[in-house]
């Protein structure tokens, strides 16, 4: 018993170590659980410092100030570097709608917050904790407290914000759980209507076609492509049982066999001006596409060259360039399809259509180099952190 409690309860480096690390290892593990679907994933880390503050496990001054900061910086560095590939792509005409929409509930939280002070009688400061924690919003709490700080320390010594944060975190988890649970059984009826149809409609997929309609022999794809005014790709085309890469330019002509990547919306209005839709079913996971035709080849390219991360995928002009197309896009287990606009990033898995030649080629451009998706740049990582921190300092 000595043993453990000299471990667990004498300050030191060690014993700091060893709580925050056992509250993790808990913590995470924990979160994995689920009860009726739902589970607080790595929420549930908080929720057991909590519980370890409450049976007396304390840190020592300094190594705590130093854990809170540390892992602050890691984790909203860290989120950084998720959300930073997309974020000026999503400044488009929905994104400026959401970030305006997350403004407007900053704005509504700062002034109940400000209301609730005046009538509650509790210390700015401290209501500040409470809206970090109502909010679930951490990093408000870090940079309320570096503020405070620099600016009235003895007001910070009396605060109590991580107090605040840690009544009200669990509600701020809880309670959006039980609020979203109450609208889905509200609304469950339509909403799994209509999202199933929206989704069912908007799903890629991958359709075989035989040319018969006269209105549109002779004409090049790119001519069909304005006529029909929708987004889709054709990856392969069979003449007398040869298979050749289309390009914008390539005529149609009666008899062709077209493999095309669109969405089931698309394919219906595809198969009223294209012609007959073919039964075979190109969406199978079991079909060889290196085996389906002698001429071309069908491989997956992964994006691993940081230069190509944030560029569209017409910007790389690989057809032009190469003679391949590119039919589908995974990213995140979603297939997306491949259209000239589309914003490419680290990791996204493309299916190239070519000769294997001209495959080598893109592989060259786009990196194909999967082992270093495994290896993490710790240099730019660290380099990163030492960079936020001086202009945060500012």
């Amino acid at each position: 018993m000595e043993f453990l409690d000299t471990i667990f309860k004498e300050h030191s480096v060690i014993q700091a170590l060893i709580v925050i690390s056992m509250v993790c290892a808990l913590g995470l593990a924990l979160g994995k659980v689920k009860v009726r679907g739902i589970s607080l994933g790595v929420t549930f880390v908080f929720f057991i410092g909590i519980l370890a503050g409450h049976l007396g496990l304390t840190l020592d001054a300094q190594m705590l100030n130093y854990a809170e900061n540390f892992g602050l910086l890691v984790f909203i560095y860290a989120l950084g570097l998720q959300v930073g590939p997309a974020f000026f792509s999503s400044w488009g005409k929905s994104g400026m709608k959401l970030n305006l929409l997350a403004l407007s509930v900053v704005f509504v939280g700062i002034g109940l917050t400000l209301i609730l002070q005046q009538f509650s009688g509790v210390s700015l400061p401290d209501m500040v904790g409470i809206m970090s924690g109502a909010t679930t919003n951490t990093p408000m709490l870090g940079a309320a407290q570096e503020t405070l700080q620099q600016i009235n320390t003895e007001e910070f010594s009396k605060s109590n914000m991580t107090l605040g944060l840690a009544l009200t975190y669990p509600l701020g988890i809880v309670g959006v759980i039980f609020a979203l649970i109450v609208i889905r059984k509200m609304l469950a009826k339509h909403l799994h209507i209509t999202n199933t149809n929206e989704d069912r409609r908007n799903k890629t997929v991958i359709v075989g076609f035989e040319v018969n309609n006269p209105a549109i022999f002779g004409r090049t794809i790119q001519e069909i492509a304005y006529l029909i005014a929708k987004r889709f790709v054709i990856s392969r085309v069979w003449r007398e049982g040869k298979a050749i890469v289309p390009t914008s330019q390539t005529i149609i002509q009666e008899g062709d066999h077209l493999l095309i990547i669109t969405t089931e919306s698309t394919a219906d209005l595809l198969s009223a001006i294209i012609g007959k839709k073919e039964d075979r079913d190109w969406n199978r996971e079991d079909i060889d596409w290196d085996k389906i035709d002698n001429q071309l080849e069908s491989h997956r390219i992964v994006i691993t060259r940081p230069e190509i991360n944030g560029k569209r995928l017409g910007s790389l002009r690989l057809r032009n360039l190469y003679g391949i197309n590119v039919s589908r896009i995974h990213r995140s287990g979603v297939v997306l399809l491949p259209t000239p606009d589309l914003v490419l990033f680290m990791g996204d898995r493309l299916t190239v259509v070519g000769e294997a030649k001209a495959i080598s080629n893109v592989e060259k451009v786009l990196g194909n180099a999967v082992k270093n998706l495994d290896e993490p740049n710790l240099v730019s990582v660290f380099a990163g952190m030492v960079l936020s921190l001086l202009v945060g300092s500012i």
